[in-house]
């Protein structure tokens, strides 16, 4: 019976972590099952090399924008520049963008309007919107809701940990919701609960790699691979099996990351 196949749907593979891996680490990704994935490219500067990595092995594609904690010290994205860079055929996404007000609400305001910005360029190009949101739940709902009435534009909310509160304003707006390692740990009852109450067909997994490893490896270095054991997690909150909670994890991130999804029926 062939492996299940799921998709990392965001990871970062430009990090030191993984210099000089990388062949390994996407080795390692396909033998469990995880065909694609989304690396994220989280300062501008930086997506040449994000860019290089994508074109460099077939099963990656990549997003690119500002990463909130990195706004105070970046210069602002344009919309222009933002529109430039998704004309590359593997870029899939705008972003990460969003709000952290853990480590960087001094910014707050800049975060905002760098926010603001990355969803123009989605409503422009097509492409869905990747946000990072931390402590900011009350800003982030606001926003996302004020901007989707002002003209619609897709998106996911990546990591999810967040409230139940900004999980249903997500839901609502027809967004999704990313499920990371952090929604294994033991302690993350609350968090499965929000997820095993939204939709099926709003769920993604991803690894947030080098970050949040899943158990057995917590605590240690995060890789695309491990993404299969969060949707195992997933498919025992969903009450599935896990081959069919990996078909339909993958059949949203092509419904979301459309353009990936016709490159791979072009290969």
């Amino acid at each position: 019976m062939p492996q299940p196949q799921i998709v990392d749907s965001h990871c970062h593979l430009d990090f030191p972590d993984f210099e000089g891996e990388l062949p390994d680490v996407i080795a390692r990704a396909n033998a469990a099952g995880v065909t694609r994935m989304v690396t994220i490219c989280t300062k501008l500067k930086n997506e040449p090399r994000v860019r290089a990595i994508a074109e460099a092995h077939a099963p990656v594609f990549y997003a690119a924008g500002t990463h909130p904690m990195s706004v105070a010290e970046e210069p602002m994205a344009t919309v222009e520049q933002l529109v430039a860079l998704a004309r590359h055929p593997k870029l899939v996404g705008i972003g990460e963008t969003g709000l952290d007000y853990h480590y960087t609400v001094e910014s707050a305001a800049m975060q905002q309007d760098s926010l603001r910005v990355h969803i123009e360029a989605c409503r422009q190009t097509g492409l869905p919107l990747i946000i990072h949101s931390r402590d900011a739940d009350d800003d982030m709902a606001r926003i996302l809701s004020e901007e989707h009435a002002a003209g619609p534009y897709d998106c996911v909310l990546h990591c999810f940990s967040s409230g139940p509160d900004l999980a249903q304003t997500a839901l609502d707006l027809g967004f999704y919701l990313s499920m990371s390692g952090i929604s294994a740990f033991p302690r993350s009852k609350d968090l499965r609960d929000i997820f095993a109450a939204a939709p099926l067909d709003r769920i993604l997994v991803e690894t947030d790699s080098p970050y949040l490893a899943p158990p057995p490896h917590r605590g240690r270095r995060n890789e695309p691979a491990y993404s299969a054991l969060t949707a195992k997690v997933g498919a025992e909150l969903f009450g599935l099996d896990y081959a069919d909670f990996a078909a339909r994890t993958s059949a949203n991130f092509d419904r979301l990351f459309s353009k990936a999804a016709a490159w791979a029926r072009a290969a």
